[in-house]
């Protein structure tokens, strides 16, 4: 390889593309959504469960890892997909969505984000400098710069102050890159506001990371402003680079931003709704608390081939998950993993054929939209 990653687009049908990422760990077919691991363990999978459903990245998270078990000792464990035994490649979060969704801990300055650990107070700061180190410890093949995570709701004036604060921050952590093997994000801020996310894209784009992310969406803001902001934010990433947009979401808006051009996702919904109960089907949502299920003896998905719908009843998946069984949480998350990947693999196949929008309207059509992420799972 040239660099750190390869990328390369094999096919597109208006702005969606297919392509393929190559990191020191394997290449990654995309669009490909990654599964969240946030303290290198996606909640209740064995990572060589993700592999077989096939999985090639996952996301960890930086600030997570460095409190416990702390980046020095991963790093002595060989880096983060060997700690966790993931023969596939993964990508650490910075941080910096901890600075908003843990801000009753933190607090933030030109230097960095000072925070009290949520494990025992203890404190640690997070510049864009010690962040990148973090990364480089942890092994991960797409580290991701130290950005401010604009709340919703904020006012003009306070979005204009956080991205200011993400591009010199992004300046910084291209500075502090020692690795070679390793690429580096940056991330587009700017809120719901138009001429921000335009003034950040700009920032952001004209700095030469190795791929480009919308972050700062799916934080609370209307669906629609959410999307438009997306969109808005893929138009301004070049074509040539992968494009992330971090956190999101629903099946929905999944098939909608890949119809925007990005390659790369994640988002704890197929996890944590599975452990609420929750699957996601080609029919739409199922809610398995519901007593319409107690004795249903049909699968969650007639349509889908993973373990659980092959082994299960929806009756006896209710049993497990009213009875608090663990069983209960492991099979809807493989099933919602196996969904959120046949949906992905049908994204590229889609794509490949010149049949994505067709496809992506009869699919979205036939979804009832789950219910949204709130902030603070990581």
């Amino acid at each position: 390889m040239n660099g750190p990653i390869e990328f390369s687009v094999t096919a597109v049908e208006g702005d969606a593309r297919s392509g393929r990422i190559v990191t020191p760990h394997g290449a990654i077919a995309t669009p490909a959504f990654m599964p969240v691991g946030t303290r290198a363990a996606v909640k209740a999978m064995a990572p060589d469960e993700l592999w077989s459903m096939g999985y090639t990245m996952v996301l960890a998270n930086a600030y997570h890892l460095a409190i416990r078990p702390g980046a020095e000792l991963i790093r002595e464990m060989g880096g983060v997909a060997r700690f966790m035994g993931f023969p596939g490649a993964v990508l650490t979060d910075s941080g910096g969505f901890q600075a908003m969704s843990l801000a009753k801990i933190n607090s933030i300055n030109e230097e960095g984000i000072r925070f009290r650990s949520h494990l025992d107070g203890a404190p640690l700061m997070l510049s864009p400098e010690s962040a990148i180190d973090i990364q480089e410890q942890l092994g991960a093949d797409i580290m991701m710069a130290l950005d401010e995570c604009t709340p919703f709701p904020a006012e003009h004036r306070r979005a204009l102050k956080s991205l200011e604060l993400t591009a010199r921050w992004a300046e910084r952590s291209l500075a502090a890159r020692k690795s070679s093997t390793q690429a580096l994000f940056g991330i587009i801020q700017g809120s719901i506001f138009e001429d921000l996310r335009k003034t950040s894209g700009a920032q952001i784009t004209s700095i030469a990371f190795d791929g480009y992310a919308a972050g700062g969406l799916s934080v609370g803001e209307p669906k629609a402003a959410m999307l438009e902001m997306a969109a808005l934010s893929a138009s301004m990433m070049p074509a040539d680079k992968p494009r992330y947009l971090m956190g999101v979401g629903t099946p929905s808006d999944l098939l909608a931003a890949v119809a925007m051009g990005f390659d790369l996702f994640d988002c704890v919904l197929p996890t944590r709704n599975a452990r609420n109960g929750m699957a996601f089907t080609s029919r739409g949502a199922v809610s398995i608390k519901q007593a319409a299920h107690a004795r249903d003896s049909t699968p969650l998905d007639p349509a889908c081939e993973c373990r659980p719908c092959k082994t299960h009843s929806r009756a006896y998946l209710r049993h497990l998950y009213l009875s608090g069984e663990i069983l209960a949480a492991r099979a809807l998350t493989e099933h919602n993993l196996h969904f959120y990947a046949s949906l992905m693999r049908e994204c590229r196949d889609a794509i490949a054929s010149g049949n994505f929008t067709a496809y992506a309207m009869v699919t979205s059509a036939a979804w009832r939209e789950a219910e949204p992420a709130t902030p603070g799972d990581l």
